[in-house]
């Protein structure tokens, strides 16, 4: 599988920091909304690809959001930094607490 992922033209890969803009529609109203975390997978191929973005919310608690890559509610995500891994999956990121847990080695 793949550990970099193209998406309008943005790309990032596995441990980079991301922010997700998505639009969420209610009863007859849109609006969009933001979500920022690090990419902790790439999965699938093809029409299939989904990627894993993780956040510590209020309260040290950590929030998970899958998108399949060809969404058409996601309507743009920016790179905000680049992470060096050396793992496709970060799921031990799951077991850590505090800074620790958004804590990956930036790529120069």
């Amino acid at each position: 599988m793949a550990n970099r992922i193209k998406i309008n033209e943005t790309e990032f890969a596995v441990g980079d920091q991301i922010a997700v803009q998505q639009k969420i529609q209610e009863g007859d109203k849109t609006r969009l909304q933001n979500f920022e975390g690090v990419v902790i997978a790439i999965k699938g191929r093809g029409e299939n690809k989904m990627f894993t973005v993780r956040k510590i919310a209020t309260g040290a608690i950590g929030v998970e959001r899958i998108w399949p890559a060809n969404s058409p509610w996601i309507k743009k995500i920016t790179v905000k930094k680049k992470g060096s891994v050396r793992r496709a999956k970060l799921y031990y990121l799951r077991q850590r607490t505090g800074k620790r847990a958004t804590k990956i080695k930036e790529n120069k």
